[in-house]
């Protein structure tokens, strides 16, 4: 800080001037009470004193008061701050401290004895600390002293920098340390007043740039070597001294040191005699300057910053100037507050008349939730606000939030288009939506045992059955989609429950900011606990609700898909029947019918139905190489060729002739997307071959013989209709039943029937249990006690105002 060259002493002070420096410091002091009191934000100029501990910040303050209590013993800097308010009164022969009571801004009783200030210091560190359960506390401690030789002034003593916890310490409380004090000493309002020992080289300082973060220019720090009487001996020739004095290769031209020592007395002297150490030593500084050092120094240029009684002069002036030039300011803000309050105070005194007005409050509780559910509404629709990159979620991060973890059955990583995006409302439902459409086309039917074929294969060979291996590939996979998608379903519709979950604070929020903006009072249903609880636990049971309903829907329809009287199994592709223009239909109708998805995350946009080959965990597309069967015309020439062949046997282990080249050229592959109706091949003659095969006894039982070696076997024929009617049945059920099933038991609801839902479990009740939400046991005391805090603030804050008017009018 570039200080003056000369400081005025305040014995050349007119009496007029202190006195309105000492209205002015009273008003301050009184407001800096109340802002501490009430956790005001109040630019008022102070004192912030820092350094590393054992530099002498104790020492320096005992010194400004004017008499010891011996702080160093409790060590009052590394725990809590400590904010001194020193008032100059000089009928005050003794000190007369008070301590500020905790959250209030009244004072205590006055302290007799000096040497009980350490121990309330110490008691209410120890009380604090042990509440909060840490090693430190940014909450301050506040002494009022006020003596006939304190001048007057106001400073902030903090926690002392360390390098390591000490024993019994948390290992990160230095962090914890070095981060409260720089807070502490941000604001552009305070000055701070660094110390550092005189055996410490600038080079090596190692909390110079830690306060140099905090002020880059140092224009509001004074910086102070303390114990300058240890150096005093290194210093020969009077060069040597005034290079040390001047600092400047390392602090700047414009930037002056004070270099103070003080008493090394440890012992208990009485206030008259400390001062007289004090004095004695600045004597015996300057002195020592004078003629111990060849040629002495240069008095002219450093004579002003060596000593405590300049020091003391300077921080005096300088926080007088502060005062001065942010009186104006401070009254502006007073007055913002002082009207901030009053609005507040207004409002709950507002809300408790309205607890013995039920229609009142029906009317803005109703008001609320219909807000409520109109943001949710336009969540789901699409929005962009609150901001996604803050409230929404990547897949990842909804996965792990709502503890479904990943999809049951599934080994493969499913990554949708946009998983790494933040979204929320209807992006995020629709990206569920296409991560189940990607998770359920990678399951494949799972492999089937030669039991399990035999012993269903064999039973329909006994029953006479005309499609014996279609009825039992048929009944596999039935069987195997009930087993692997209905679990899959079920965590859909968790999935889904989940994003819409999240929708309830994104719909306060956004309820919150609109309010704000427009310039509406949203704080009518502001500080009503109960009713807020209400809200959130209806719309967390009206989604509970429609869940359930979802789940019974979807399990309806794969319950129904894979019914032994469902034709799925044996259908043909949708108008397969009129060849190649029917697949071109069918293949319109999917593209229309499935909600292609846009791939933002990295690349340019792009149709998913184009690229689905191209990514990962894309449903496959129908192509020329997975032909289901029928789709073909060779296909249907080998059918009907076929069809005039009756196979030997139904048996598992049999061998296929050349009668079967024609099916075994249809199967396709386990992940084809629809198999073709197939129950009017062998319908005519089948019958009878099937009865023949058993008559003959042809080969009805299993062969130890490798099925590896035998591929056109009945069991690897079955294995490979059952993937295809598995796939048939996956593909209807996806793309027919639980898309349209899911959005419209999910959205449609929240859309048009959440806020009559809300309405009647809420507001359809008589007032009794109505009133229940606002009026809970205690909560009128709760609100009285909010009004004569706010009453009470309201009271301290116009009395500052009234204060600084006046302070104001003697500028």
């Amino acid at each position: 800080m570039a200080t003056p060259s000369k400081t005025p002493s305040t014995k050349t002070k007119s009496t007029r001037s202190a006195s309105e420096f000492k209205t002015r410091f009273d008003a301050y002091n009184r407001l800096q009470a109340a802002a501490v009191a009430f956790g005001e934000n109040l630019p008022i100029p102070e004192i912030v004193a820092v350094g590393g501990q054992s530099d002498g910040k104790s020492t320096l303050l005992e010194a400004l008061l004017g008499f010891r209590f011996n702080i160093r013993e409790v060590e009052m800097g590394t725990r809590r701050p400590l904010i001194l308010q020193m008032i100059h009164e000089p009928t005050a022969l003794e000190p007369r401290c008070r301590f500020q009571e905790e959250d209030s801004e009244e004072y205590g009783s006055p302290i007799v004895l000096a040497s009980a200030i350490a121990d309330i210091i110490k008691s209410r560190t120890e009380s604090l600390l042990k509440k909060t359960r840490s090693a430190v506390s940014s909450k301050p401690i506040v002494m009022r002293a006020e003596y006939a030789y304190c001048p007057n002034l106001t400073i902030i003593d903090t926690p002392g920098f360390v390098l390591k916890a000490k024993k019994g310490e948390p290992e990160n409380t230095p962090e914890e340390i070095l981060s409260m004090v720089k807070s502490l000493a941000s604001p552009p309002n305070r000055i701070v007043l660094f110390l550092q020992q005189s055996s410490v080289e600038w080079c090596s300082s190692l909390w110079l740039d830690a306060v140099r973060e905090i002020d880059p220019t140092f224009r509001r720090t004074v910086i102070v070597v303390s114990k300058f009487d240890n150096r005093l001996k290194e210093f020969s020739d009077r060069w040597e001294v005034d290079r040390y004095l001047s600092a400047s290769g390392y602090l700047g031209e414009n930037i002056r040191p004070f270099f103070v020592a003080l008493p090394k007395d440890k012992n208990t002297v009485s206030n008259d005699e400390f001062r007289r150490q004090i004095s004695q030593v600045d004597l015996d500084v300057i002195r020592h300057l004078r003629e111990g050092v060849n040629g002495g120094f240069d008095e002219e240029k450093f004579s002003s910053y060596i000593g405590f009684s300049c020091l003391r002069e300077y921080l005096e002036s300088e926080l007088q100037k502060r005062y001065k030039e942010a009186t104006p300011a401070t009254l502006a803000l007073l007055e913002q507050r002082c009207n901030e309050v009053t609005d507040e105070l207004s409002r709950m005194e507002t809300k408790i008349q309205a607890t013995s007005d039920v229609a009142h409050l029906r009317k803005y509780a109703m008001l609320h939730a219909a807000s409520i559910c109109d943001h949710v509404g336009a969540l789901i629709d699409g929005a962009a606000d609150p901001a996604p990159e803050q409230w929404g979620k990547t897949t990842n991060e909804e996965q792990l939030e709502s503890g479904i973890g990943s999809w049951p059955g599934i080994s493969a990583d499913i990554k949708p288009p946009n998983a790494s995006l933040r979204l929320y409302g209807g992006a995020a439902f629709e990206r569920v939506m296409h991560e189940f459409r990607c998770a359920t086309y990678s399951v494949e039917c799972p492999p089937v045992s030669r039991e399990k074929v035999a012993n269903i294969l064999l039973a329909h060979a006994g029953r006479g059955g005309g499609r014996g291996v279609t009825e039992a590939a048929a009944e596999i996979a039935r069987a195997a989609a009930q087993s692997w998608l209905a679990p899959l379903l079920d965590t859909a519709c968790d999935r889904l429950a989940f994003v819409l979950g999240n929708l309830f604070d994104l719909a306060v929020e956004r309820n919150r900011c609109r309010d704000s903006g427009y310039g509406r009072k949203a704080g009518d249903m502001d500080g009503y606990v109960g009713f807020h609880a209400a809200l959130r636990h209806s719309y967390s049971r009206f989604l509970r609700d429609i869940t359930k309903q979802c789940k019974q829907l979807v399990r309806h329809h794969l319950d129904s898909i894979t019914s032994p009287y469902s034709q799925v199994c044996y259908e043909n592709e949708f108008l397969g029947t009129y060849g190649s223009g029917a697949n071109h239909t069918y293949k319109s109708n999917q593209a229309s019918a499935t909600s292609f998805c846009l791939e933002l995350s990295d690349g340019g946009p792009t149709l998913e139905y184009e690229t689905m080959k191209d990514q990962e965990n894309i449903p496959p597309e129908k192509n020329a190489q997975q032909t289901t069967p029928g789709k073909v015309a060779e296909a249907r020439e080998v059918l009907r060729e076929s069809q005039m062949t009756i196979p030997e046997t139904p048996s598992p282990d049999q061998p296929s002739d050349g009668n079967y080249v024609g099916v075994k050229k249809e199967l396709g592959n386990c992940m084809e997307l629809g198999a073709r109706k197939r129950h009017p091949r062998i319908v005519g003659n089948g019958r009878n071959s099937d009865n023949l095969r058993v008559q003959n006894g042809g080969g009805l039982l299993f062969r130890g013989v490798d099925s590896s070696s035998r591929s056109g076997s009945a069991y690897s024929e079955i294995c490979s209709l059952a993937a295809q009617h598995f796939a048939r049945i996956r593909e209807v059920l996806v793309e027919r039943s639980v898309t349209s099933t899911l959005n419209s038991g999910f959205l449609t609801p929240c859309r048009d029937r959440l806020v009559v839902a809300l309405g009647l479990d809420l507001f359809a009740v008589n007032d009794e249990k109505f009133m229940d939400m606002f009026v809970a046991p205690g909560a009128i005391d709760i609100l009285e006690n909010e009004r004569q805090s706010l009453h009470k603030r309201q009271k301290i804050l116009h009395s500052c105002l009234n204060e600084f008017k006046t302070v104001a009018r003697t500028l």
